[in-house]
């Protein structure tokens, strides 16, 4: 079984200010992510990419088609889940590495790291030691640990956002450009725990606009642009 099957997905904006017209972005959306393969949505900028992101973390409402998840041994729906469902989706079943870090205030980074992990009934101090093995692999350096990542640089912050998205393991890892912000010793530990984790059998989902991080890890592109409408706005 697939970790994530997406089955013609349509996506639509309504631009409220300009008389309620209905923008199409994305028609008939359709790839599947097998356990243990990385795939990589492709294209333009303004394409579709994060959209689709988007949708399959429940960020966005997809207008139409079908968004499985393999969770707690059978399949979810995204695209009709309850709000509930897709929290728990979200704890159980799948982690997201986003481009910015969106963490509690005044929470150390070591916390931040293991929130995921405890969420899911690890225990505190396991947890914690986790993370701690996290963050030294992603050269944070421990004076670090105890502060707050508000107010650390933006490849700190990028590697703790990272270190969070692999604390705890999941049938589905969603990459949004996590290397955006890293220099090349970084980007080569995220490569190597990429691999690691597919290896294990995680699915990921990514975009990687570093072609050189992308070819690394890659087992399939999805063209996005094959999904892309006619950006022409039609009265709702």
């Amino acid at each position: 079984m697939n970790v994530l099957s997406v089955e013609n997905v349509d996506k639509t904006f309504t631009l409220h200010l300009q008389g309620g017209l209905v923008l199409p972005v994305l028609r008939g959306v359709t790839f599947a992510v097998p356990p243990g393969e990385c795939v990589v949505l492709g294209g333009e900028s303004g394409a579709g990419k994060s959209t689709i992101m988007k949708m399959v973390y429940g960020s966005y409402a997809a207008d139409r088609g079908r968004i499985a998840l393999a969770h707690r041994g059978g399949e979810l729906d995204l695209v009709t889940a309850a709000p509930r469902e897709v929290i728990a989706a979200r704890r159980d079943s799948m982690g997201y590495v986003s481009q910015f870090l969106r963490a509690v205030p005044r929470v150390s980074a070591q916390d931040v790291v293991a929130e995921p992990l405890v969420e899911r009934g690890v225990e505190r101090e396991v947890a914690r030691d986790r993370a701690a093995e996290l963050l030294a692999r992603l050269s944070i350096p421990e004076r670090l640990w105890a502060l707050p990542p508000a107010t650390f640089s933006g490849g700190e912050q990028q590697r703790v956002n990272i270190a969070r998205g692999f604390a705890a393991e999941r049938p589905l890892l969603l990459l949004d450009e996590p290397t955006a912000s890293l220099d090349a010793r970084n980007r080569a530990v995220v490569i190597e725990m990429i691999r690691e984790r597919l290896a294990a059998g995680t699915g990921m989902l990514a975009i990687f606009h570093d072609h050189d991080v992308r070819d690394a890890v890659a087992d399939r592109v999805v063209d996005v642009a094959a999904f892309t409408p006619a950006r022409e706005a039609v009265a709702a």
